[in-house]
């Protein structure tokens, strides 16, 4: 457990490192480390041994790729429906290999958890670097 706690803190602190020392930084490295990031997150917070962690992840990546395929064009209340038909199809799915519909709930809690951290933190970061950018004016 404390490995994962040390690279999840190694992990975000290359990023932030990478963040303020690229003007443009690479999107894809970024998006792999920030799935490593998830991955490590979710894995501690639920407690996946080994086997569920096998089954989880193959699982997890249907799951996500049905999430990210909701077209964001759609009217909000419509798109946020989709995404929830989407977590219930997954119930079942997820309870079968995590050993319960609580550890499933608390799976869907973790997830919006780490992408409000997430958000958080690239919002802090782009405010410091908004800062950095501007002109020091004193007179």
């Amino acid at each position: 457990m404390k490995h994962i706690l040390l690279l999840i803190t190694l992990l975000i602190g290359s990023i932030s490192f990478a963040h303020a020392q690229e003007d443009e930084p690479d999107p894809v490295k970024r998006e792999q480390k920030i799935k490593a990031l998830y991955v490590a997150y979710v894995t501690q917070q639920l407690n996946l041994n080994e086997t569920e962690a096998q089954k989880f992840w193959p699982l997890h990546s249907q799951f996500d790729g049905e999430i990210r395929s909701v077209d964001h064009n759609l009217p909000e209340l419509e798109r946020q429906q989709r995404i929830l038909n989407i977590k219930k199809s997954y119930q079942d799915r997820f309870a079968k290999i995590l050993g319960s519909a609580g550890r499933t709930d608390n799976f869907y809690r973790v997830d919006a958890e780490f992408r409000k951290k997430m958000v958080d933190k690239l919002r802090q970061l782009r405010q410091q670097n908004n800062r950095n950018q501007r002109p020091n004016r004193r007179n």
